[in-house]
């Protein structure tokens, strides 16, 4: 197949042009005419992929747990995914730490343009204080009233309650186990067609995805830059970009690292086909900003690219997507650092190992949308007492973080989503399973 017709090719010459395009278009203040009929075709991309998602986790769940056979298995595999994704955020989150103290980006941030951006953003800032001190208000056993829903359908109809969706369908995949076969199986042939045929509606949708990723970027770059006022986009950026940057290195860093550390130690898997199979993924993620809406490409690609189980699959990665946050969970800890460091407040050990806690049991409950971060951000704040209006010094670069932790986070779920499958003789690469092959027919 020649190059321009790969996906991940076609969506890398999108990205660019839809850099060059935006670039373009702010300078000769395009805004409105990029919002008007550029952007829409961003959105239509990412809803036709928000569109499927909560049908794909139901259906995959439901079937992946039922075809578990009993619930020692699904004990055995959920205990490896929650005690595999809690370990790579600590981790993320530990990493975090380290480079923001080595580097004190925060200790580069001039007075004048840490007061320009808090009267900036400081609209943005109270909005996330009200809603980060709605969620504090609630009781410690929170978390656990909001898993379980009152009404499903109503909990259906958002993509803001996939981890009501993720309860309903184990539970419901749990209850298949318990009933005879001959009771559960119409059941079962409905979740698997469903899950079949939202599979299939991905590729229709990949078809766009040059256009929609082109389309979204553009739109970044024009908000972004806010007309052609390059002085002061280029002034935020110049006095945030050490702080950006020890953000990247981190999330780099985590994914050179632990990503493929694990991959090579716990898989037979070759990191150069890992690559090749989740880069699509990382690309739908780094122009979408959501692992949830990115979650159907996932799953397609690890089952026809990497070789990993229908079964782990639709358990491990609908999962991943909804509790495993590793790249937000280090954006957190290397942003509650810089504010500190930009408002001369030294937080100590404690308030570091605070961070770690908090940062890991916030991932969990971060929803798989755009932006949801930011709120775990103010709690996160608010635990070391440092002024959580701080995070208006933030918001100048936070859109485009906020892509690039989204790619940490899929491949984080994609990662862990091998690691299952080869601890359960599960995982089938394919250069792999063509050696097989050949060694069969020449014996």
């Amino acid at each position: 197949m020649p190059w321009y017709r790969k996906l991940h090719w076609q969506i890398i010459v999108g990205l660019i042009l839809g850099i060059l395009y935006g670039i373009v278009a702010a300078a000769n203040g395009w805004s409105q005419f990029t919002s008007d009929w550029i952007a829409p075709f961003g959105t239509i991309f990412i809803s036709g992929l928000q569109l499927i998602a909560v049908p794909l986790v139901l259906g995959s769940l439901i079937t992946g747990v039922a075809s578990l056979s009993d619930i020692r298995k699904l004990s055995r595999i959920g205990g490896k995914t929650i005690f595999i994704y809690v370990a790579t955020t600590a981790v993320a989150v530990t990493i975090g730490l380290l480079i923001v103290n080595i580097a004190r980006p925060g200790d580069q941030l001039p007075p004048d343009a840490r007061d320009r951006l808090q009267s900036q953003f400081a609209d943005e800032a109270s909005v996330g204080e009200q809603r980060a001190e709605e969620v504090e208000e609630r009781g410690p056993l929170q978390l656990f009233e909001d898993i379980v829903p009152s009404n499903f359908f109503a909990s259906a109809s958002s993509n803001r309650n996939m981890l009501q969706v993720v309860f309903v369908s184990i539970l419901f995949g749990i209850g298949l186990i318990q009933v005879p076969k001959e009771n559960s199986k119409p059941l079962l042939d409905l979740f698997e067609g469903l899950t079949a045929v939202v599979i299939r509606l991905v590729d229709l949708i990949m078809l766009i995805a040059p256009i929609g990723v082109f389309a979204l970027i553009a739109r970044t770059i024009t908000e972004l830059v806010q007309g052609d006022d390059f002085g002061q986009v280029l002034g935020l950026l110049g006095a945030l970009g050490f702080y950006s940057l020890a953000v990247v290195m981190g999330l780099i860093a985590h994914m050179s690292f632990t990503y493929a550390l694990m991959l090579k130690l716990l898989t037979p898997l070759k990191l150069k086909t890992f690559i090749a199979g989740i880069a699509p993924v990382q690309l739908v993620a780094f122009s979408t900003s959501s692992s949830g809406a990115t979650l159907p490409l996932t799953m397609e690609r690890c089952e026809e690219k990497l070789g990993v189980s229908e079964e782990v699959s639709s358990f491990v990665l609908p999962l991943g997507a909804t509790v495993n946050m590793d790249g937000t969970a280090l954006y957190q800890a290397v942003a509650a650092v810089f504010i500190a460091q930009a408002l001369g407040m030294d937080i100590g050990i404690w308030g570091q190992i605070t961070i770690v806690l908090t940062a890991v049991l916030a991932s969990i409950g971060t929803a798989a949308v755009p932006g949801a971060g930011i709120i775990m951000l103010v709690i996160i704040l608010q635990a070391i007492n440092v002024p959580s209006a701080g995070i208006a010094l933030i918001f100048g670069v936070d859109r485009i973080l906020d892509m690039m932790r989204t790619v940490t986070n899929v491949t984080g779920d994609a990662t862990v989503a091998c690691v299952v499958a080869a601890t359960e003789g599960q995982l089938h690469p394919p250069d792999l399973s063509e050696e097989a092959d050949r060694i069969r027919l020449s014996a």
